[in-house]
């Protein structure tokens, strides 16, 4: 395999359907995110690109409801996002990085003028924010300079090198440096002012207002990635600071949001394995007694909570195949669906929307398999598309090679139903097709209909070729429950892996697959899995870890989640006849014979890169053959252009290479 691919056709082609599906300098719009509304507008943040180079740069955007008409309000440079309408809707706070790289800080924006101020700068990134239900506040969530993103935000480290001191000068690590800790600020409209608030000892990862006067926290006693598993419920009161823990979950919580006059605060918690990737129960705190309810929620998994008023709640979530969005009414306890959809979701890892009124109608942008992002409005449980911004992506060739998107469902070895989607090649004739399983990470988060052309051409093209691409979703994912999320801990590598292994049976015994050509990968998680399954199972033709983990030790004593491996495996790592042993796919490293194409990023803070290189050796010391491609600017996955481009060459070659005996499906 060669180090640069720039001019292969397989690279070339990976650009191309970028360039059809984002439209490079043309200056549209081709993907939107972050969305909020006042009822009339839409502001969001959109993507144009500028260039195949970095993570692309968004804009604050505003879009009609009645019309689609949509302009672009802001222009950097850098990058602008989070847009949020004040409560009266006349004012658009919003986070941009354009006075220095990296460095969010806030902004206030007339939308009707288009004038921009800057508020007064915090010392740190913003993260987050969110207004106080009167209008007259911000809170900000605040990263030092020095904190990690989460593992689904690329999991790097945002420390910044001190310009005033020579370049051999060592690194420092104590674990609890200042710069890593996550605070709350608050600033004042009227008197242009800042407050930080809560207590020194809190690190806060999520924060929202509950009345005007105090403020709903997810906080740990530290800064370290891996507390955030065991963080607790907090509420705070903005003008003393002082905080009183109110839940400590069982599990892990997320997405606080606070009815308006603060008697209730929402959350959701559940099993999870990724900070930010949040789906599970909805719980209810009422704020005056302390008591703590669960709602119930018909089987959805809970994603996002927004309060319309003191007695109606927004919700979206997922429950099996669908993306769901409901309204929770406290007066009477009703849980109340009023949409869902098995061809469509929003974009982000998990469902959400944002509200125009008290009787749940909402706003979303819609994403699919074979659909661009689209912003539309969901009234009375009637759906209607608004401003799509599909630019090539529909009507392209590989798009139009999809012969269709199916919902697969099996029993696993115990008889439990499993569930997953298929990607079938068109104009190929019968089966059986190589097949390319393609394993997601987590464990906690889901295949659902997602659109390929933000980040995954390689399966537009393995499709195009003649591939079906599996994605299944094995005990331990979404949108079945928390008693199904709760299945895979302590058990990580065991019946979820059963359940895989039955998934491509079914297929073969469906001449849907064929077993001579079946290929895995995965990132993450499911870049343990690949390795995992390769060690221990040799039907696999060929096999691409992503960001894996191969090491249940190193990963526990080098990544920041070491609370990920003890969560979700169970042990110590210094039992060398326990789960840290027994399930790393090093120690069955001299079992693989199939050939693996080893994927990780430099940068990488969650898996990092020492469980792809570690893995690699010993395959190589065993005579498998392996490649291992290390990404110098990439973190957790690879997300930038042109690296995108690049990975997805190596992917088709691969596949290509390995499973290509006896076929002849390449265009």
């Amino acid at each position: 395999m060669l180090k640069d691919l720039r001019q292969s056709p397989l690279y070339l082609e990976a650009e191309s359907i970028y360039r059809s599906a984002r439209q490079p300098g043309s200056g549209l719009i081709s993907d939107a995110k972050e969305l909020s509304t006042n009822g009339r507008e839409v502001t969001f943040a959109g993507a144009i690109v500028d260039a195949l180079e970095g993570i692309p740069a968004t804009r604050v955007c505003l879009t009609k409801l009645a019309t689609g008409d949509t302009r672009v309000l802001t222009f950097g440079p850098h990058t602008d996002r989070a847009p949020r309408f004040s409560p009266a809707g006349h004012c658009i706070a919003f986070l941009s990085d354009r006075h220095q790289s990296a460095d969010f800080q806030l902004y206030l924006m007339n939308p009707d003028t288009g004038g921009v101020r800057p508020a007064r700068r915090v010392d740190g990134w913003v993260e987050y924010l969110h207004w106080s239900p009167d209008g007259n506040r911000i809170l900000l969530g605040v990263a030092g300079h020095g904190s990690d993103v989460a593992g689904g935000q690329g999991a790097t480290s945002t420390k910044r090198v001190a310009n005033d001191l020579p370049e051999w000068m060592p690194q420092l690590d104590s674990g609890n440096e200042a710069c890593q800790w996550r605070r709350i600020w608050v600033y004042d409209l009227a008197a242009d002012s800042l407050q930080e608030v809560g207590s020194c000892d809190l690190n806060i990862w999520e924060a929202t207002w509950c009345g005007n006067k105090r403020i709903a926290a997810v906080a740990s006693p530290g800064p370290g990635e891996g507390l955030w598993y065991s963080a607790h419920l907090h509420i705070i009161d903005v003008d003393t600071s002082i905080s009183h823990e109110v839940y400590r979950p069982r599990d892990q919580i997320g997405w606080p949001a606070a009815s308006p006059s603060g008697q209730h605060v929402a959350f959701v918690e559940g099993v999870c394995s990724d900070r930010g990737i949040i789906a599970g129960s909805l719980k209810l705190l009422e704020t005056r007694s302390g008591k703590i309810s669960e709602v119930k929620t018909a089987g959805v998994d809970v994603t996002f909570a927004e309060w319309r008023s003191d007695e109606c709640l927004l919700l979206a979530g997922h429950s099996e195949f669908a993306t769901v969005v409901a309204t929770y009414r406290t007066a009477c306890a009703e849980f109340q669906e009023t949409w869902r959809s098995e061809e469509l979701s929003t974009s982000g890892f998990f469902a959400s929307v944002s509200g125009m009124n008290e009787h749940g109608d909402c706003v979303l942008i819609t994403e699919g398999f074979l659909r661009a992002p689209c912003i539309a409005a969901i009234r009375q449980g009637c759906f209607a598309p608004v401003k799509s911004f599909d630019v090539g992506y529909e009507q392209s060739d590989h798009v139009k090679s999809i012969g269709g998107v199916q919902r697969v469902e099996w029993a696993a070895p115990d008889g439990l139903k499993m569930q997953g989607w298929l990607l079938m090649p068109g104009n190929r004739g019968p089966g059986p097709y190589p097949l390319i399983m393609s394993v997601h990470g987590g464990p906690v988060w889901h295949w659902h209909p997602l659109w390929l052309g933000r980040g995954a051409p390689w399966m537009l093209m393995l499709v195009k070729r003649g591939f079906a691409v599996f994605l299944p979703n094995p005990r331990g994912s979404s949108g079945r429950g928390p008693e199904f999320a709760r299945r895979v801990i302590g058990d990580l590598g065991g019946a979820d892996a059963a359940d895989l292994l039955s998934g491509l049976d079914y297929l073969v015994s469906r001449d849907i697959a064929d077993p001579n050509r079946l290929g895995v990968m995965g990132i993450s998680y499911g870049g343990f899995m690949t390795a995992w399954l390769i060690s221990q199972d040799a039907r696999f033709s060929a096999a691409i870890p992503i960001a894996p983990i191969t090491h249940q030790v190193t990963e526990h004593l080098v990544s920041n989640i070491p609370h990920f491996v003890s969560l979700f495996l169970g042990g110590r790592f210094d039992d060398p006849g326990g789960k840290y042993f027994q399930r790393s796919p090093l120690m069955f490293s001299h079992r693989v014979n199939t050939p693996t194409l080893q994927v990780c990023g430099a940068l990488d803070r969650c898996t990092p890169a020492i469980e792809a290189v570690q893995f690699h050796s010993a395959l190589r010391e065993n005579g498998v053959e392996s490649i291992l491609v290390t990404y110098p600017h990439e973190g957790h996955g690879v997300r930038k252009w042109p690296a995108t481009c690049d990975f997805a060459a190596r992917v088709v070659a691969w596949f290509e290479e390995h499973l290509r005996r006896g076929f002849s499906g390449s265009p």
